[in-house]
């Protein structure tokens, strides 16, 4: 009988459901505790705004129904802290201990898991990798609490001013946008100190930790060969596109909204403004300006920038810069009739390939789905011309949740229970990616996922 539960168990726990069950029992317990009269400032949370927020925390999204900095008490912000934490970096490393528990051993195709979270193949060694996972996540998040001490320092006790410098840095970077600002960092718009520090967290986590580990060797390997000292060709790709979509994005900000949302800046803080909402209109979900004021073509453009999200690897959703890089690729080598695929004079397996046609494909039908049944649920019958822009809302607001950026015009807290729910669905496929959610469901494991040449990319 024993033997008989200890095999189910193990059919049970895999490495291809794990991610899902992390994910969801993570939910489910912070769920619980957001329900707890303790968690909340007057009458406890309902189970849908619980579920809500718990969801929007541990997949580092930050969307929210109610207010994290009033209607959270103490408690509840810590709970919130603690999923955001857990969810962006430390549930896959946590579940290492899950299956050692459950199976009483780890073979090679479990420890990739944890490797596939971080990494685009299996030759980090996995001490390796959790080590530098710890180390980059301590120093990055102190070394940003410490410089927003320093701000918050004028405004508030030093108590506070260190409650608020740590939980904003573990935000940032994780990518989850939860703020104790009602209107985010709206106040800090014009502030350089406070928004360069956000916005160079939230980059360090859009990154991932393959790239944060290679630019570590790569300041370090000092007088060493070149060989050691060169980038993979993963790393090459995210770093090249982040600098080309952040570029873009500050032009587009400026352009667009010069003279609606930042028409009261000052020159310098139009430029501080947009380059800040272009780095977490990717990722993150703090904002220095309103969404809800902005132009449509502004609108627009945010929801390409949060389709895309940030790197394989991190703490980010999207689609990924990796994917859209190999999409550029492949059209780029069809277009002069190649038959192969390559970036940087490297080429690309046919699996990376068809894995990024699959991912970019899976995300348009997943918010396509999603951007309907929320319409139904928001809108029901109701004629286009008594709903004028409410749909370019609901389709902000799912690409939002999908990319995890948490980026909203106002309207998330509005949703009924059923929009809510689906919001909730959209943020848990975006944060574990549409082609994990399907293998999950499948129970089939691509045979490329756990090899990867030299060449490939990571991809979702």
């Amino acid at each position: 009988m024993a033997d008989s539960l200890k095999i189910r168990r193990k059919r049970f726990i895999t490495p291809v459901n794990l991610p899902v069950l992390s994910f969801a029992g993570l939910i489910l317990i912070g769920t619980i505790l957001l329900m707890l009269p303790v968690a909340a400032n007057g009458p406890r949370l309902g189970f849908v705004d619980s579920l809500f927020t718990a969801t929007s925390a541990t997949c580092v999204t930050g969307l929210v129904v109610v207010d994290t900095g009033s209607r959270l008490s103490l408690f509840g912000q810590w709970v919130v802290l603690a999923l955001i934490q857990c969810g962006g970096l430390g549930i896959m490393t946590l579940s290492t201990v899950l299956i050692m528990v459950v199976t009483g051993r780890f073979s090679f195709m479990q420890r990739s898991v944890v490797q596939d979270s971080f990494t685009h193949g299996p030759d980090t060694g996995l001490p390796s990798l959790v080590s530098h996972v710890v180390l980059f996540t301590l120093v990055l998040e102190a070394a940003g609490a410490f410089i927003l001490f320093f701000r918050f320092s004028e405004i508030y006790h030093p108590g506070r001013a260190l409650y608020y410098a740590v939980f904003h840095a573990i935000s940032a970077f994780c990518n989850a946008g939860f703020c104790l600002y009602e209107q985010s960092l709206m106040a800090f718009s014009g502030d350089p100190l406070v928004s360069l520090t956000v916005a160079f967290l939230i980059i360090c986590g859009g990154i991932g930790f393959l790239v944060l580990v290679e630019l570590k060797r790569l300041v370090l390997s000092g007088a060493r060969t070149r060989h050691t000292r060169r980038l993979s060709v993963h790393s090459k790709l995210v770093l090249s596109l982040t600098f080309v979509l952040l570029a873009c994005g500050t032009a587009g900000f400026l352009f667009s909204e010069w003279n609606r949302s930042m028409l009261d800046l000052a020159v310098e803080s139009k430029f501080l403004a947009a380059f800040f909402q272009s780095v977490t209109a990717r990722t993150a979900g703090f904002n220095t300006l309103d969404f809800g004021k902005m132009a449509n073509v502004t609108l627009l453009f945010t929801i390409l920038l949060m389709f895309v999200g940030a790197a394989s690897g991190s703490t980010a959703g999207g689609i990924k810069i990796n994917t859209l890089g190999v999409l550029f690729a492949l059209s780029r080598s069809r277009l002069r009739g190649d038959e192969g695929t390559s970036i940087f004079r490297r080429s690309l397996s046919p699996q990376t390939v068809g894995r990024a046609i699959s991912v970019f494909v899976l995300a348009v039908v997943l918010i396509y789905a999603a951007t309907m049944a929320l319409t139904v649920s928001e809108l029901g019958t109701t004629l286009h011309q008594e709903s004028r822009g409410l749909f370019l809302e609901l389709l902000f607001e799912v690409v939002s949740a999908f990319g995890t950026v948490g980026l909203s015009v106002g309207i998330t807290p509005l949703l009924s229970s059923v929009g809510k729910i689906i919001i909730v669905l959209v943020m848990f496929a975006g944060r574990l990616g549409p082609l994990s959610i399907a293998v999950a469901l499948t129970g089939k494991e691509p045979r490329s996922r756990f090899h990867y040449p030299e060449e490939n990319v990571m991809i979702g």
